[in-house]
């Protein structure tokens, strides 16, 4: 499903909020999408403030974005990077996974889940930070979401191009 319009439902109330492009993203948080970059998304919803009534006392991802090229609905939270945030922004994602049943269609997924940087990077030990992020299936990407961290989701080239990029096949001895 490549875009944020085609992953929910035909009778989801957020239906109203997607945007095309990043347009729905706020004009300070564009700039945590690469330049080079900002083109590839077909759709965005500002997913805080479409669920923002009814779940106001609830953590609340920022957003989502259709990312064309590998036909996926990635999530984009930009938030301050300290160590003490950890919690807060697997809460998030956690929360916006609970907070969007009902509004899916069936088998949508966001296929990644992106942290930005909106301001310094303070994780002490970063390598545990990044470890209990990725269990979490959380991406910390730095200051910018950028074209490496998209390709990721791209299936391999080649005639198993059909695969999800998110799982593995195991090769035969020849490698096909």
């Amino acid at each position: 499903m490549p875009s944020v319009r085609s992953m929910l439902s035909k009778k989801s109330a957020l239906l109203a909020a997607v945007r095309d492009g990043i347009q729905a993203l706020k004009d300070s948080h564009k700039d945590y999408v690469d330049n080079q970059i900002r083109h590839a998304f077909e759709d965005s919803i500002d997913l805080d403030a479409a669920l923002q009534h009814g779940h106001d006392q609830e953590n609340r991802w920022d957003y989502l974005l259709g990312h064309e090229r590998s036909g996926s609905v990635v999530g984009l939270e930009p938030h301050s990077a300290r160590s003490a945030e950890v919690s807060t922004v697997i809460a998030k994602r956690k929360s916006a996974i609970d907070q969007l049943r009902g509004h899916v269609s069936p088998g949508a997924k966001v296929a990644a889940w992106y942290w930005v940087a909106s301001g310094k990077v303070d994780f002490l030990p970063l390598d545990k930070t990044i470890l209990r992020l990725d269990q979490n299936g959380i991406t910390f990407v730095g200051r910018k979401l950028l074209q490496k961290h998209l390709d990721k989701l791209l299936p391999e080239a080649g005639p198993s191009s059909s695969r999800s990029p998110n799982v593995q096949v195991p090769r035969n001895k020849r490698g096909q």
